[in-house]
């Protein structure tokens, strides 16, 4: 993960659940006083993969994971996960996920050599990244091909963010014809800080948004100076598929930091995200990624941040410093190290995703599947 910043003393889980105010009961959501009544909202549930990485399972692990998580998504979201790129292979895991009645999305890093986070000695082009992400998606059924452009040092480059979203716009036009004959949409991410919501719908709008739509991505939202109910109102009706998650945002005497969470443990309004959503995009699925051990300072009162920034949105950034000025301060999560804490690790990224399912299924009423 790129750009994170985690510091705090080494606690217990019990200490950390303590510090953030969260007690057992309300984390693990007592299901006789939630769930009996809650509304369905139709809208299919979800998660990545990304929230469970510290397992590295390959994709048919994800798959019984995911099956017996009784979820309707699983995004696969880097291509590390599948054993070959074989058309037997790949056939044989959209056979499995198929018979547990699971819809598989598709996706991968960074497609754009502009940016630092590109894989130069894996891609030889981004053309050649996205065209195997999509093959892959075909042939597992997915609708999309998630992708991102790279992260926020990207703002700080030769010709700032501007330059980063005209080379994504080219490299999307390049494969457009490829896109449109598989059925797959290029699913560009707001990621790790690189994109505002308008500067990622600029980008769709310019290379096309009949072949290429947004991952909205709710936490990384936090990460660019954006309310994630802001970021959704521009990018609901770009998206075709989703990461999740929820962010605790509080001022500091630098500006602001943001910490991901798990579902219902931090700022958004979870009731009012939902509902606009389901009129934004009605058909795409609400996809967690949870990524609760990171935090970003933003340190928007020090002039020397904001060059990168020079084109933030006033109106949307008031609305960010109003959120940052209504949150409270959270302790940090100290990575565990080395293998000796890989177990340790494991089971704080298993349990926040979780309760994030269960969070969703019996608070908000998101997914088919009882």
């Amino acid at each position: 993960m790129e750009n994170v910043h985690v510091t705090a003393e080494k606690q217990t889980r019990r200490e950390f659940m303590k510090k953030t105010g969260i007690t057992v009961a309300s984390a693990t959501l007592s299901a006789s006083s939630l769930a009996q009544n809650t509304a369905r909202t139709g809208i299919k549930l979800g998660f990545d993969n990304f929230s469970i990485r510290a397992f590295g399972w390959k994709a048919s692990q994800l798959i019984d994971y995911a099956i017996a998580q009784k979820v309707d998504v699983l995004l696969m979201s880097d291509l590390d996960v599948y054993e070959s790129f074989d058309e037997k292979y790949l056939k044989s895991l959209k056979a499995k996920a198929d018979a547990g009645g699971l819809e598989l999305h598709v996706g991968t890093g960074s497609i754009n050599p502009g940016s630092r986070t590109f894989d130069k000695k894996r891609w030889q082009s981004g053309e050649e990244h996205i065209l195997q992400t999509i093959k892959v998606a075909k042939l597992l059924g997915s609708p999309v091909a998630r992708c991102y452009q790279g992260n926020a040092d990207d703002r700080k480059g030769p010709g700032g963010i501007e330059g980063r979203i005209a080379e994504m716009v080219k490299v999307c036009k390049n494969v457009r014809s490829q896109a449109v004959d598989a059925g797959v949409k290029i699913a560009i991410e707001n990621h790790a800080g690189d994109m505002q919501a308008w500067e990622l719908a600029t980008l769709i709008e310019d290379a096309g948004k009949d072949f290429v739509g947004a991952t909205l991505d709710s936490g990384n939202a936090t990460w660019t100076l954006e309310d994630p109910m802001e970021n959704l109102k521009i990018l609901g009706k770009y998206a075709v598929t989703t990461g999740m998650r929820d962010s605790a945002v509080w001022e500091n005497a630098d500006g602001a930091i943001a910490r991901w969470t798990a579902m219902g443990e931090g700022v958004v309004n979870w009731n009012a995200y939902v509902k606009e959503f389901k009129t934004l995009a009605p058909n795409c699925a609400f996809v967690l990624e949870i990524i609760s051990e990171f935090q970003k300072p933003l340190p928007y009162y020090r002039d020397e941040f904001w060059p990168p920034y020079a084109k933030i949105r006033p109106r949307e950034f008031a609305k960010y410093v109003q959120m940052a000025r209504q949150g409270k301060e959270r302790p940090a999560y100290v990575m565990p190290k080395g293998e000796a804490g890989k177990p340790e690790l494991q089971a704080y990224q298993k349990s926040e995703l979780e309760k994030s399912l269960k969070y969703c299924k019996e608070v908000l009423g998101i997914g088919l599947k009882r």
